[in-house]
C-alpha cells in the first residue's frame, strides 16, 4: 500500500508540475516539423474594437488606467472604451466621467464582475472585445496586436500574457507570483502552438463579440468559463506574449493567498459546469489538455503534495532504506531538505527580511495550501461571487 500510494502521489505531482510541459515541449517540436505555414496577418485589417474594464472602488488606479488606455497603438476612433463600476462608492464614476469618450455605466448594487460584465456586454458595438483589470497596465501593441490575430476565423479568443513587475525588494510573493508567471506563460505559448491555450486571465484577453453569452451570476472565474466555452464551440484560443498586461505583485503572501483561494474554489465550479470538455471523442487535444493543465491542479495534486511526505516516511520506514541511493530514499532527503526551506521562507517573510533563495519554496507551499484551502470553501458553499480583493505592493 505504501509503494502504491507512493508512486501515485509522485507521479501526479511531477506530471502536474513538470511533465505535462515536457510533453508539451517534445510535441509542438514534432508538429513544427509537419506544420503548414502560417496564414499571412490580413493586410488593413483595422475593425473597430472594444476596450471593456470592470472596476470596483478603484479610484487609486483609474487615472493610470485610462491614461495607459488612450496610448495605446490603434486608432481612437475605433476603440470604444467602456467602464461598468457597478457599487462602486469611493467617487471611481466621477473620475472616469471626467474623461471625454468613455462611456461609464454604474449601478449602486454591488453584484460582482460577472453580473458587470454580462449588463456591459450589452452595450459593446464593436465585432472584437478586449476584457481588462483597472490595475493593469497593457503593452503598446496589446490591441493591434490581438485584433491582427482575429484575422484568423478559426480564432475565437485571443489570451494576452500577464506580466509582474519585479522589484529587488520584493516580498516572498513578489518573487514566487512572477517566477510563477514565467513559467504559466510558457506552457500557455506551448498549449497555443499545439493545438489551443487553456483559457485566458481576467487582466487581459479578448473574444469576438458575437461568440460571448451570458454566463450563471455566481460563477467565480468569469475569464476561464467565458474562454473555454468558446473553445467547445470549436474556436481556438490564441496566446500571444506581445499583447500583455503588466502588474505589481501581491503586498505578501498573506495577500496571495486570498487570490489563490479563490481561484481553487472557482477551479472546482468550472470543471463542474464544463466537465464535458473532458470527452477526448468529440474534444480531442483539448480534453487532454484541460485535464493536465487544469483539472489535476483543481483537484489531487495540491492534497497529494502535502500527502507525500508521510507516506515516502512510511516507504522508507517500512523497507528500512534509510541510507540507500533508491529513488524513494533520494526524495524523502530532498523533501527534508525542501520542507525546511519553505518554513524559513515563511520565517524570513514573516521578519520582512528579503531572502529570495527562501520565498521559491514557500510560495510554492503557500499556493497548494491555497488550492486545498479552496477546494474545501467550495463544498462548504462558502465562496462568495463577490471578494475581498488581494491588496498589491506599490
Amino acid at each position: 500500500m505504501a509503494t502504491v500510494l507512493f508512486w501515485i502521489f509522485f507521479l501526479t505531482i511531477f506530471y502536474t508540475v513538470a511533465g505535462y510541459g515536457l510533453i508539451l515541449f517534445l510535441l509542438v517540436r514534432i508538429r513544427r516539423l509537419f506544420r503548414r505555414k502560417k496564414q499571412p496577418v490580413v493586410a488593413g485589417f483595422e475593425p473597430e474594437v472594444c476596450l471593456f474594464v470592470t472596476a470596483y472602488n478603484e479610484k487609486d488606479y483609474v487615472r493610470q488606467k485610462v491614461e495607459n488606455s488612450f496610448s495605446l497603438d490603434y486608432p481612437r476612433e475605433k476603440v470604444q472604451y467602456i467602464w461598468v463600476t457597478d457599487g462602486s462608492d469611493d467617487g471611481t464614476p466621477e473620475i472616469l466621467k471626467e474623461y471625454p469618450g468613455i462611456e461609464v455605466y454604474h449601478q449602486p448594487g454591488r453584484r460582482g464582475k460577472i453580473d458587470a460584465m454580462n449588463r456591459g456586454m450589452a452595450f459593446v458595438r464593436a465585432p472584437l472585445v478586449i476584457f481588462s483589470d483597472t490595475n493593469t497596465l497593457l503593452s503598446q501593441q496589446t490591441i493591434r496586436v490581438m485584433v491582427s490575430i482575429f484575422s484568423s476565423p478559426e480564432v475565437g479568443c485571443v489570451a494576452g500574457e500577464k506580466r509582474i513587475t519585479e522589484k529587488k525588494e520584493d516580498s516572498a510573493s513578489g518573487a514566487g507570483e512572477g517566477l510563477y508567471w514565467k513559467l504559466e506563460s510558457a506552457v500557455k505559448q506551448m498549449d497555443a502552438e499545439l493545438n489551443s491555450a487553456v483559457g485566458g486571465v481576467g487582466e487581459l484577453f479578448a473574444i469576438r463579440t458575437d461568440l460571448f453569452q451570458p454566463v450563471e451570476p455566481d460563477t467565480i472565474l468569469d475569464d476561464f468559463t467565458i474562454s473555454l466555452r468558446i473553445a467547445a464551440k470549436g474556436y481556438k484560443i490564441a496566446y500571444s506574449a506581445d499583447a500583455w498586461a503588466e502588474e505589481t505583485a501581491s503586498l505578501n503572501v498573506q495577500e496571495e493567498l486570498k487570490r489563490k483561494t479563490r481561484i481553487a474554489a472557482g477551479g472546482l465550479q468550472t470543471l463542474s459546469r464544463l466537465a464535458y470538455l473532458l470527452n477526448p471523442f468529440k474534444y480531442g487535444w483539448l480534453s487532454w489538455q484541460f485535464f493536465s493543465h487544469k483539472v489535476l491542479r483543481w483537484t489531487v495534486s495540491s492534497l497529494f503534495l502535502f500527502l507525500l511526505l508521510p507516506v515516502n516516511i512510511w516507504l522508507v520506514a517500512e523497507r528500512n532504506t534509510w541510507v540507500t541511493v533508491e529513488f524513494p530514499t533520494l526524495l524523502l532527503w530532498l523533501q527534508l531538505i525542501c520542507w525546511p526551506l519553505a518554513l524559513a521562507g515563511w520565517l524570513a517573510e514573516s521578519r520582512k527580511l528579503r531572502m529570495k533563495f527562501f520565498f521559491i519554496p514557500y510560495y510554492f507551499v503557500a499556493i497548494n495550501y491555497a488550492s486545498i484551502k479552496g477546494i474545501v470553501r467550495y463544498f462548504r458553499g462558502k465562496q462568495k461571487v463577490t471578494w475581498e480583493k488581494a491588496r498589491r505592493a506599490t
